[in-house]
C-alpha cells in the first residue's frame, strides 16, 4: 500500500530532533524558552545526592537504588548547578538547540 504524504507541517516539538532545526529553535527564541539535555554518567556517579537536593528546578530524583535519574529534563534552566558541584564529573549539560551558524540565504 503506497504512503501518502501529509500535506500540512508538522508542528514543531522540541523533543522531536529532525530536520526542521531552525523552525523549532525560531518557535523556541519567540517563547523565551531554552531547552537544555542533561545526561548522568552513572559509572562515575557515587550517589552523593547533591543534584538531587540542590537542583532548582527539580530535574533530577533518586531511584531505588539511589542513583539520580532524570525527572523533568524541559524544566532544567540551564544553571548548571548540577555540572559545577558534582564532585565526580558524572553531569553534563548542553543546550538542546545551540547556536549555529546561519547563512545569510537562510540555509
Amino acid at each position: 500500500m503506497p504512503k501518502h504524504k501529509s500535506k500540512n507541517k508538522p508542528i514543531a516539538d522540541p523533543a522531536n530532533h529532525s530536520d526542521n532545526y531552525w523552525e523549532i529553535k525560531e518557535s523556541l527564541e519567540k517563547e523565551g524558552k531554552r531547552l537544555f539535555v542533561q545526561k548522568i554518567f552513572a559509572d562515575w556517579c557515587k550517589s552523593c545526592g547533591i543534584c538531587v537536593e540542590f537542583c532548582p528546578a527539580g530535574v533530577f530524583e533518586k531511584s531505588k537504588n539511589s542513583i539520580p535519574v532524570i525527572h523533568n529534563p524541559d524544566a532544567c534552566t540551564g544553571c548548571r548547578f548540577c555540572e559545577f558541584h558534582c564532585p565526580d564529573f558524572a553531569i553534563s549539560i548542553q543546550e538542546r538547540y545551540p547556536d549555529r551558524r546561519k547563512k545569510k540565504n537562510g540555509a
